[in-house]
């Protein structure tokens, strides 16, 4: 059994190798938390501090996932997003986090094509496994 759960968490690790993820978001301590977490699991990660950063990355960088913030400053995560939802051939993966506590807002972030919505607090393996199962 040890064996056998060793060998999915190699294999999962295996198909996250070489993945780019970007992180969008203005909370310093939440970016390092989740940069931690990330390239533990061999993924590079890219860092923008707010909503036009981020979409200037997404948009030259091309990551395989973004993780984003909702609410942040100059362009919020809903404004990326429907941003990147107009001007993108092929759809990028996305986790949207945020503090709110809103049915209307998690709505909303669905019908932009979210892939996950997840509400902070998070626990941390809460959030690797919708990497991982983005990523594999």
């Amino acid at each position: 059994m040890t064996k056998k759960k060793n060998k999915d968490a190699s294999e999962a690790e295996a198909s996250t190798a070489s993945k780019r993820v970007l992180i969008v978001d203005d909370d310093a301590e939440i970016i390092d938390t989740l940069r931690y977490a990330l390239e533990a699991k061999g993924l590079e990660v890219m860092i923008a501090r707010d909503g036009n950063q981020g979409l200037a990355l997404a948009e030259r960088e091309d990551p395989d996932l973004m993780i984003l913030d909702m609410m942040m400053p100059k362009r919020s995560g809903f404004l990326v997003l429907e941003k990147l939802r107009r001007t993108r051939p092929v759809q990028m993966r996305v986790i949207m986090i945020t503090a709110n506590e809103g049915s209307r807002h998690k709505a909303y972030a669905e019908m932009l094509g979210v892939d996950d919505y997840i509400r902070k607090p998070f626990a941390m393996e809460r959030l690797v496994e919708s990497v991982d199962r983005l990523l594999g």
